[in-house]
């Protein structure tokens, strides 16, 4: 697990590296072991703010190890699901930097995230219908969310490789960066996340990633119970004293 998952945590920011670069990253059950792990620990340890998901040697990850596959090596965890992260994502937010590319699982681990910064050359793709499989590791649910109808058919459809510019175009990518570049530009994005403080970075998530399932009579309410405890926190304290004695806030995460 530890070969082929690793984390760097620096400046508050952990760096969650797929290292099977001979495999083209591809998720077999000791990946999703340790993502599982990793994000875990991150959600866990006070001094991260913001993660990121990346892929060794050039390449994000080529989706379900098939070898694995065949011979049983459920590339899922728990109640985390495929990769360690799919059906349940870090409590924190999470930026995919991509190289190479993204394609099936690889992309629905991209799906998985709040964030995407991609390489110019980077190709992203759900090819599973060309395998006589379905994009069931969150494909079909979470890309008509992210981008228009009719590109997310198209994708799920034909099962082609689609270039980051277009997607960038689509809303997708956030940041398009020259190849070898995807993870400096991410750390540089984490960065600026990083100096939110903690419960609000993670109020503000929870409350993105679950509004849309919100009757629009009970939002408000629902938000008002997640955002009073931040408002009441020692965190919130700090900001308004720290903003206004014109220094930065020295967070708690409570």
């Amino acid at each position: 697990m530890a070969d082929e998952v690793q984390t760097e945590v620096s400046d508050g920011i952990a760096v969650i590296t797929i290292n099977r670069p001979e495999a083209r990253n591809a998720v077999n059950g000791a990946v999703a072991r340790g993502i599982a792990a990793a994000l875990d620990e991150a959600d866990a340890n006070k001094d991260v703010q913001a993660l990121i998901l990346t892929g060794a040697g050039g390449t994000f990850s080529a989706g379900m190890d098939l070898k694995g596959f065949l011979t049983g090596d459920a590339p899922n965890f728990e109640d985390r699901g495929f990769g360690g992260i799919v059906e349940r994502p870090p409590a924190k937010p999470i930026i995919a930097a991509v190289e190479g590319y993204a394609l099936a699982g690889g992309f629905e681990l991209v799906l998985a995230c709040d964030l995407v910064v991609a390489a110019e050359e980077a190709k992203f793709g759900l090819p599973e219908v060309r395998r006589g499989l379905v994009a069931g590791a969150g494909g079909l649910l979470r890309l008509p969310k992210r981008i228009p109808y009719h590109l997310a058919m198209e994708i799920a459809l034909t099962g082609e490789h689609f270039p980051a510019a277009r997607l960038q175009q689509a809303g997708l990518v956030n940041l398009l960066v020259p190849a070898g570049q995807s993870l400096a530009a991410a750390k540089e994005l984490a960065a600026q996340i990083a100096r939110g403080g903690p419960l609000a970075l993670t109020t503000t998530k929870r409350i993105i990633t679950e509004s849309a399932d919100w009757p629009s009579t009970e939002a408000f309410h629902r938000q008002s119970e997640l955002i009073t405890p931040v408002f009441m926190s020692a965190d919130a304290r700090e900001g308004a004293l720290a903003f206004a004695e014109k220094r930065p806030p020295v967070w708690r995460g409570e």
